[in-house]
């Protein structure tokens, strides 16, 4: 890795955007943004349609591997909209199987109309974006894998607006 391809880390805005229902999902929503960007409605709405037309298939074929979307996990799950330097990202995870983080993904450069292909390039997220999986995965330690699962609990607990 060259020098000068190392980012300096500086923390980004992350906003807690409420609760959102697609696929027999329920969804808790986060937008985290680069110095500069905003989640604009029509970001907003970019992100709405991938969980509304990309998620619902992608669920059903975890379904169908064996994970229950909607069975003892409750349908639980979050996505990060995420305006960065370089572009958006929508991440929608879902839980299965009772410990298993399911994603799907979108990228798309600004300026691009169609996203960067995943497969080629397989990013997971980048380090702000682990943070706050990182979070979500401590929550659903605490809330979903004990003696008594609390999917009400696991939607309570969210991010507050902070920086990651």
């Amino acid at each position: 890795m060259k020098p000068d391809t190392i980012e300096v880390y500086r923390p980004r805005a992350l906003s807690d955007l409420g609760l959102c229902e697609a696929a027999g999902l329920r969804l808790k929503i986060y937008g985290l943004c680069a110095e500069g960007q905003a989640l604009s409605d029509s970001l907003l709405e970019e992100a709405r349609a991938v969980v509304r037309e990309e998620v619902p298939p992608r669920v059903a074929a975890a379904g169908e591997d064996g994970g229950e979307a909607n069975g003892e996990d409750g349908g639980l799950g979050f996505v990060i909209v995420h305006p960065g330097d370089l572009g958006l990202t929508v991440s929608v995870h879902w839980w299965i199987q009772g410990s298993v983080l399911c994603q799907h993904i979108r990228r798309r450069l600004w300026g691009a109309e169609a996203p960067l292909d995943t497969v080629k390039r397989p990013a997971v997220a980048c380090v702000w974006e682990l943070a706050v999986i990182d979070a979500e995965q401590r929550a659903w330690r605490e809330t979903m894998m004990t003696a008594r699962p609390d999917p009400e609990a696991y939607l309570r607990r969210r991010i507050a607006a902070a920086q990651v």
